[in-house]
Order: C-alpha cells, then sequence, then structure tokens
C-alpha cells in the first residue's frame, strides 16, 4: 500500500497501524522524500503521531482532527514507544521518525542557508538561534497570539502568513491538534507552496532551547520520562493519562478487535 506524494512525486510505502497510514520511512528516508519534493510545489504537509495522537483519534470525536490526518502527504511514526510496542507485540515491523529527530536531520544535512523557511509559533529567540546556529539567511515567522485553537481570525491569519511567505520548508509549532488542522486548511486553501512540518517541540530541541533526553534513554523508549522530569506540571497529564490507553489499542489490535477505518 503507498501514497502519491502532491505534486507527482512517487509513492510512499504505507501501512495501517491503529486506524492510520502510517509511512514506512525513517529518519533518513523521510529527509530524502522531502527533499525530494520540487520547490513551487502546492503545499502538502507531515504530521508525526505520537501516542497521545492516536489515543485522540481513537476517540473518533474530532472529525477535524481524522481529517487533518486523512490530508497529510506523509504520517511519519514519531513514538518510540509505540515502535517498541508493535515491535514486541504486532508485526511486521514499523519504522520510526520522530519529528524532533527529523528536524535536527533536515536543519544538519538538508535545509540549505538559502533555502527559504517559515515559521508558525515560537518566539523572536528561536528564530534567531536557527539562523545563528544553522546559517540560514531567509526565515519568516508569524508568531499567533495565545488561544489560537479557537481563535477563527488568528487561525485566518496564520493561512495568509503562509500563503504570503512563499517557503520550502515551512515548520507549523503551535502544538496538536492545531498545528495539523492549520496545515489541513492551508492545504485546501490551495495557495500556498512548499511542505509543511508539524513537528511538536522540535524546533526548541534543534536550538538547544530545550535539552534532549539522552541518546540511551531515547533507544530504550524513556525520553517522555526525561521531558516530565523537566516539564512536570505541563506533561503530566499527558504522561499519565492522555497517553497510556494506547498500549490497551496495540493489544487490540494484536486481537484483531481495531476499529478499522
Amino acid at each position: 500500500m503507498g501514497t502519491a506524494a502532491p505534486g507527482g512525486m512517487p509513492q510512499v510505502e504505507e501501512r495501517r497501524f491503529l486506524g492510520q497510514r502510517i509511512a514506512l520511512l525513517d529518519v533518513p528516508e523521510a529527509a530524502a522524500v522531502i527533499a525530494g519534493r520540487p520547490p513551487g510545489r502546492p503545499f502538502a504537509y507531515v504530521v508525526t503521531p505520537n501516542a497521545q495522537h492516536f489515543v485522540h483519534l481513537e476517540r473518533a470525536d474530532d472529525p477535524d482532527f481524522q481529517a487533518a490526518y486523512d490530508g497529510a502527504w506523509l504520517r511519519l511514526l514519531d513514538s518510540r514507544v509505540v515502535w517498541l510496542f508493535n515491535r514486541m507485540l504486532l508485526g511486521p515491523p514499523l519504522k520510526q521518525a520522530a519529528g524532533s529527530d527529523l528536524t535536527a536531520y533536515l536543519l544538519r544535512h538538508t535545509i540549505t542557508p538559502d533555502d527559504p523557511i517559515a515559521i508558525v509559533g515560537g518566539n523572536d529567540e528561536l528564530r534567531q538561534r536557527l539562523q545563528a546556529q544553522y546559517g540560514l539567511r531567509h526565515v519568516a515567522q508569524h508568531i499567533p497570539p495565545m488561544g489560537l485553537a479557537g481563535n477563527a481570525q488568528a487561525q485566518a491569519q496564520c493561512v495568509e502568513f503562509i500563503v504570503a511567505n512563499p517557503a520550502r520548508y515551512v515548520f507549523v509549532v503551535v502544538g496538536a491538534p492545531t498545528s495539523e488542522r492549520l496545515s489541513h486548511t492551508v492545504a485546501r486553501d490551495g495557495r500556498a507552496v512548499g511542505v509543511g512540518l508539524n513537528v511538536g517541540s522540535s524546533l526548541h530541541f534543534a536550538t538547544g532551547m530545550v535539552k534532549r533526553a539522552p541518546p540511551a534513554w531515547r533507544r530504550l523508549g524513556l525520553e517522555w520520562m526525561h521531558r516530565l522530569l523537566g516539564d512536570p506540571r505541563r506533561l503530566a497529564r499527558r504522561t499519565f493519562i492522555d497517553s497510556p490507553p494506547v498500549l490497551g489499542l496495540v493489544l487490540r489490535e494484536r486481537l484483531g478487535l481495531g476499529r478499522g477505518r
């Protein structure tokens, strides 16, 4: 099973997992596919589902979020924990391309100093660090107001910013599910170009504004613990309430009881 990339690019092999189509790409492969899409093509976007996303989508009570996933060009598995659950309980194996790893790889190996970049979200320090650390010469940024999820006017301003600042890579970092919904709106609008990257806090990791877990922790699927220890107040609910039901979803799929789509 595969999906054709917008703009006539070759198909990417996929596997249906927990009700979603997941591209069978690791980080270097995903970066190569993204970089291989010629500049100026109509806007298409990448989503990086983690455990919380799978649980949210499985509830089937947010049709806009599901529509955003259905409309994505690439769906790359973000979660190492989910990847490990799949490896232990299911098969054939998935490939993982975490948003933070993908962003770091793109900045170090793929994005050139002259590539136009657009950012929706973050702050001035984030933009300045990106330019200083990676030598980026053409960075446009729009910082939307707080409460973007419920502000239709502010969302429309985000869309107009992306349209007015043609970029090869568009980082949409206003938090899930708002980022994914916004990218879906931009794609349906039809005026923008480039590849939208819904990659959470990955730019903060790439610039050192937030410290990532050591590599050994990441390999063991313990990055969630490192993040929790660093920001327990913000991440406690996500860690202990929103994400754990994903194990039940994997077990249901192992027993053939998963809800099909």
